[in-house]
């Protein structure tokens, strides 16, 4: 039931993207980007950039409510009385306050037995920070307080934002560039006596070539900040909770590395993770965390 929901969102929120970048493109009367004499360049480069940048936004928009559908969660009030609930509420009131933001984000809890917490949401305002049962359930005070304070230090960053630049920029000029070699190669408009079907064919197949490979190209850079961001985020997080508790976080958290949830291994909910399976060779480079152990390291030799 849950595979069939998360996939309901997926087409949902596509629908809803491509819905919304056309109505853009229209209002703003974008005209077509491939004529009879090839490309018209500046009207491919806005409509790459509505595409690339506008994707990125409207996920980031709705990212609260993206994490509750696909991840279940249940949001707690600040009065519960539920005194573990309560604590956890009162925790990351107290480091939203230490951290300086705007306003303490919403807090909530989802059923999973993997220890996880994630943080998301469009502005520093309008945040979200989440945790599974699994990592309430077998942490400690100390250990809780180390991962909460860096979820809110991904807030105090505006990493969500940040990141959403990053993947829109990429987004962007994988279209535009993959585009425009496609052209080049297919020899598109390169002369009216051609075959236009048979030019428009090529073309449309090497755009898709040329889209995989920035795609994966592109997709290191996305990780690569990723990883920064964690290592940052790390460092945000001891110098709000402590460093000894970051660390006690991250060395609970390679303890229990071993307790997986099979719904939690999929790529499309990789972001609502605080750590990953390490990976070897040049599949590091698509990693979005780095290994705990070198996070620790990291924490460490913190003066």
């Amino acid at each position: 039931m849950a595979l069939f929901k998360r996939i309901f969102i997926f087409l949902a929120i596509n629908f809803l993207v491509v819905l919304t970048l056309s109505l853009i493109l229209n209002i703003f009367h974008v005209q077509p980007f491939l004529r009879g004499y090839g490309l018209d360049i500046p009207s491919l480069l806005i409509f790459c950039l509505v595409w690339g940048m506008g994707g990125a936004f409207i996920s980031l928009a709705l990212s609260r409510k993206m994490a509750k559908w696909m991840m279940g969660v249940r949001i707690i009030n600040p009065d519960t009385s539920d005194p573990e609930l309560r604590r956890l509420t009162a925790t990351i009131d107290q480091l939203s306050r230490d951290a300086h933001l705007p306003a303490m984000p919403e807090v909530g809890i989802f059923e999973s037995p993997e220890p996880n917490a994630f943080a998301t949401g469009p502005t520093k305002r309008r945040s979200l920070v989440a945790v599974s049962t699994g990592l309430l359930r077998r942490m400690s005070q100390k250990e809780l307080e180390g991962v909460l304070a860096h979820e809110i230090a991904h807030i105090s960053n505006g990493d969500m934002v940040t990141m959403t630049l990053i993947q829109g920029i990429v987004n962007a000029f994988v279209m535009f560039l993959a585009r425009i070699l496609a052209s080049v190669f297919s020899g598109l408009g390169r002369s009216r006596n051609e075959n236009s079907s048979g030019s428009y064919f090529s073309y449309m197949m090497l755009v898709f070539f040329f889209e995989i490979i920035f795609m994966i190209l592109g997709s290191t850079v996305v990780c690569w900040f990723s990883r920064f961001r964690e290592f940052r985020a790390d460092r945000g997080g001891a110098d709000l909770a402590g460093k000894d508790k970051m660390i006690a976080a991250l060395e609970s958290l390679q303890r229990m590395q071993e307790i997986r949830d099979p719904q939690m291994d999929k790529s499309s909910v990789a972001a609502f993770k605080i750590s990953t399976r390490r990976k070897s060779g040049l599949m590091q480079l698509f990693a979005t965390h780095p290994a705990l152990e070198e996070r620790i390291s990291r924490l460490k030799n913190l003066a």
